[in-house]
């Protein structure tokens, strides 16, 4: 994953930070965000995501899973809304539980999708957060 060198969120940031342990979940996610024309990395668990974010990763939207090992959503959550760098990146939930929507509120995410997604709404949530990548 590529990180800059600027801490602090930008407002032009076009990047997608994808959040998820299962390898092939994540490979394709970033796939299908590559090929709608958004700029996509991923990260294969809170921690991962917390240092990349910290590092400059410069994102405008993150698709956080919420069970992982190593650090988990909600911890990720708790650590990305404490630090104040990064506690304004909108946040949408990916989760297999009953109610995506309860899971969301809980954490202060914009925004909680149920697994399997419903591709055409994720892209055009995506869309509402950050802008098609020019390349």
């Amino acid at each position: 994953m590529s990180s800059g060198s600027c801490v602090a969120r930008k407002e032009h940031s076009h990047r997608v930070l994808v959040v998820e342990d299962n390898e092939a979940t994540r490979d394709s996610l970033l796939l299908l965000l590559r090929e709608e024309g958004f700029d996509a990395d991923g990260a294969e668990n809170g921690l991962l995501a917390l240092r990349e974010l910290r590092a400059g990763y410069d994102a405008c939207l993150i698709l956080l899973d919420l069970f992982m090992p190593v650090m988990d959503g909600w911890t990720f959550r708790f650590e990305q809304r404490r630090d104040p760098t990064l506690a304004d990146i909108p946040v949408v939930v990916l989760t297999a539980t009953v109610n995506p929507a309860d899971e969301a509120r809980r954490v202060g995410a914009i925004a909680g999708m149920q697994k399997p997604l419903d591709v055409p709404v994720l892209i055009e949530l995506v869309a509402q957060y950050c802008p098609r990548s020019n390349s």
